[in-house]
């Protein structure tokens, strides 16, 4: 039996602090001894002031870093971001201010040590300093995600793939979100964190995880030793089949989630929780692969009105399949795996998902037949 403790937050230090300490003194009080050397994992996506609730709030790490601190630990609060540099992030998150004057490290993970996480992967590059800390501190953000319907715990441990390896592993798994979510299991598995303690006290729905979804407060933190346990409680929490997050039932077919789940605290019910559309990447006979990728199915798209051209879309896409002409952007829909890491990455929430006429057209006609 695994457990969840979930209790009702906010970013007021005087109550946020002592919830912290209860979750930590739960899930890992034995693990972080005096010298042990503690990474704590937030999610640092890309710069972004706290009320755009797309990384971890600073106050989070700040009482999971004094905790820690007051056991005897070593500290290092680390992630890799996905786009702007690590210094403008840490400074745009509030983060830099919240830890200082602490005995901390705060820089960014850049060095790298194979790890032979099994089959169908084998030996993949995984953040060297995640590896070797005593004790691993997953701090994620409650968020929905346009190409894995949520990002929880399990996911935020993507971000021990260090720079540019992120959107090589998103194309080598290319359209398969079943194989990109085994990878995720297995880089969890490989980190294997202490506690996961979720920030949704303010939550991202619609097409997150960036600049292109929409803050809700819940008002809501959870944690455990258990992260898939407690990813399956965040999707019930939010009226989502815990069996429908890509994770979770590659965790299950993996033989590892647990056969009960405790929950200790009040879970709240979200009503209307807004999740982006999910839709099959391909389907059907494999010849036709290719102009239901151009003509059917989802894809990404320019809001002109929005888009200032800072190329970081087509700088970090895996596939290479976005080009500038003019003032417009080019799409190479056939080479585009719906990774949707441009929507992820954009800083100007310039970019959105659509659904092309004729697969609008296709969706009806199916409906109605």
């Amino acid at each position: 039996m695994s457990t969840v403790l979930v209790r009702k937050a906010s970013y007021d230090y005087a109550v946020l602090k002592p919830l912290v300490f209860e979750m930590m003194d739960l899930f890992c009080r034995d693990a972080i001894k005096a010298g042990s050397r503690v990474l704590i994992k937030p999610n640092l996506l890309l710069p972004a002031a706290p009320d755009r609730a797309i990384v971890t709030h600073p106050l989070i790490v700040r009482a999971s870093a004094e905790y820690a601190l007051d056991r005897g630990a070593k500290v290092r609060i680390s992630d890799s971001n996905a786009m702007g540099s690590f210094e403008k992030v840490i400074a745009e998150s509030g983060l830099k201010d919240a830890l200082r004057g602490m005995d901390v490290e705060l820089s960014e993970l850049k060095a790298s040590t194979l790890v032979d996480v099994g089959e169908p992967f084998k030996k993949i590059e995984i953040a060297k300093d995640a590896l070797e800390a005593d004790v691993v501190v997953n701090l994620p953000k409650l968020k929905t995600h346009v190409q894995m319907r949520m990002t929880l715990g399990v996911k935020n441990l993507f971000g021990c793939i260090v720079g540019l390896r992120k959107p090589e592993w998103h194309f080598r798994t290319g359209v398969n979100r079943e194989m990109f979510a085994k990878l995720l299991v297995k880089i969890h598995q490989a980190i294997n964190p202490a506690v996961t303690i979720m920030d949704g006290i303010l939550c991202l729905e619609g097409e997150g995880p960036g600049k292109s979804g929409d803050p809700r407060p819940l008002g809501v933190m959870m944690a455990s030793d258990n992260t898939f346990a407690l990813d399956s409680v965040a999707c019930t929490m939010v009226g989502m089949n815990p069996d429908s997050l890509f994770t979770i039932k590659a965790a299950g077919e993996m033989g590892l989630m647990p056969e009960t789940i405790e929950v200790m605290g009040e879970l709240p019910a979200v009503h209307d929780f807004k999740f982006p559309d999910m839709v099959p990447l391909v389907f059907g006979p494999k010849p036709l692969h290719g102009f239901m990728r151009r003509r059917l199915v989802q894809r990404p798209a320019q809001d002109l009105k929005l888009c200032k051209l800072c190329g970081e879309c087509w700088k970090y896409c895996p596939a290479k399949a976005i080009s500038r002409s003019g003032k417009k952007l080019v799409f190479d829909y056939e080479e585009c795996i719906r990774c949707y890491c441009c929507i992820e990455v954009c800083p100007h929430a310039a970019m959105k998902t659509e659904e092309p006429m004729l697969g609008r057209l296709f969706k009806r006609v199916k409906k109605n037949s």
